[in-house]
């Protein structure tokens, strides 16, 4: 077969792997979580298998052991705990914490350690002497304990696929969070591609034995499936897990920009303590949370030298401008938090303004909108014209 055939296995590799990789801070801070660590073993063992089955490297691990066809068992054997770790997710995912979930969830895993442990058992007992990298299981399809071998492997992933099929397909209507149903229709793909991996397979197996050949269907209809499987069914694990988080990154990211303008115009005030210094590898809720409390602290400081009177005449002007101006509100508060970080910077006491309840609570409630207005320049620009000339009207009249 043409080396180019190596190529397609590239791709899922490559995304299992870096799936794995940005996985793996997690499990390292939250290991007890029993999904974490589930999902953290899939895309181990999912890697693991297409590592394995890629024929440059079945050739390396042969000739590196000096064992003839020994990726066989490592690559079936890694095939098998995805299968275990796919089904005890779904188990989770389905049912409520209780010890019946326990007891069937701990019965797959014993199950599928002993498939695996036969496996093994059945390879060391074959006489396969011959490595073949394309074709092992129609090749060795007659040959004692190697047949069985093959047919252990494709038996205990063509049930995996039916069971875990059967489930999601009983549990779909239930669903009800989108991220949670987009995760199940990917692992419907995935498993209906594994069951047209094993279909192929077995149809491959049983042409053999029937002394025909369609050897096409095991080494060049199979292989495409179940690295569809693989990338199919470890995005469906994921995607219920990655699509939250995702959302809430964005949401916070999002956040983040928008208090920026705030923030910066605020950093002039001299916090209380020392500020936390974050570098950007810091996540980005602990540095949301950063710039949140800065300026929650800064707008309190800032307190003594808000002028409400100018603050009532910002929003009446902002409200006067109607549709071109939504924010009334925010638009008012930047303009008045601008005019206090002057007479800040001017020093001395603060102006003895009469004290009208605007700061504190209020003004923690409307910084969402003061940071949106702040985005916007003119509209502040264009609020203070219509202040001055509302200012000189009521001046001259």
């Amino acid at each position: 077969m043409s080396p180019s055939f190596h190529v397609p296995y590239l791709l899922p590799t490559v995304l299992l792997a870096l799936a794995l990789a940005l996985k793996l801070p997690t499990f390292l801070r939250a290991s007890r979580d029993p999904d974490v660590r589930a999902t953290t073993l899939l895309l181990t063992w999912a890697t693991a298998v297409l590592v394995v089955i890629t024929p440059v490297n079945i050739e390396r691990l042969n000739a590196l052991t000096g064992v003839p066809n020994i990726a066989a068992p490592w690559a079936y054997s890694f095939l098998t705990a995805f299968c275990a770790t796919g089904l005890t997710m779904i188990m989770r995912w389905r049912e409520e914490p209780s010890e019946g979930r326990r007891r069937r969830i701990r019965r797959v895993y014993w199950l599928y350690a002993g498939v695996v442990a036969v496996l093994w058992l059945t390879f060391l007992l074959a006489d396969v002497p011959t490595p073949r990298v394309y074709d092992l299981d129609t090749y060795y399809a007659g040959t004692p304990w190697m047949r069985e071998h093959i047919l252990l492997y494709i038996a205990a992933h063509m049930v995996s696929s039916l069971v875990a099929a059967s489930m999601l397909w009983k549990w779909f209507p239930e669903v009800a969070d989108r991220w949670l149903k987009a995760g199940v229709v990917f692992l419907q793909l995935g498993f209906a591609s594994g069951l047209v991996f094993d279909v192929a397979k077995t149809a491959a197996v049983g042409a053999r034995w029937s002394g025909h050949d369609w050897d096409v269907l095991s080494t060049q209809a199979a292989p495409p499936f179940a690295l569809m499987e693989a990338a199919l069914v470890a995005l469906g694990f994921l995607v219920p897990q990655a699509g939250p988080f995702l959302q809430k990154w964005i949401r916070d990211q999002r956040e983040y920009r928008r208090l920026g303008p705030l923030w910066r115009a605020l950093r002039v005030l001299t916090p209380a303590a020392a500020e936390a210094r974050f570098g950007p590898w810091t996540p980005l809720d602990l540095r949301l949370m950063q710039r949140q409390q800065r300026v929650h602290d800064a707008l309190r400081m800032l307190d003594p030298y808000v002028d409400p009177a100018l603050h009532r005449r910002a929003r009446e002007a902002a409200r006067a401008g109607h549709d071109d101006i939504p924010n009334a509100d925010g638009v008012a508060g930047a303009i008045t938090i601008s005019a206090a970080l002057s007479a800040y910077r001017r020093g001395g006491p603060p102006a003895a303004h009469s004290r009208e309840p605007w700061g504190g609570t209020a003004v923690s409630d409307r910084i969402e909108a003061i940071a949106s207005a702040l985005h916007h320049p003119h509209l502040l620009e264009d609020v203070r014209r219509r202040m001055t000339s509302t200012g000189s009207a009521h001046h001259h009249g």
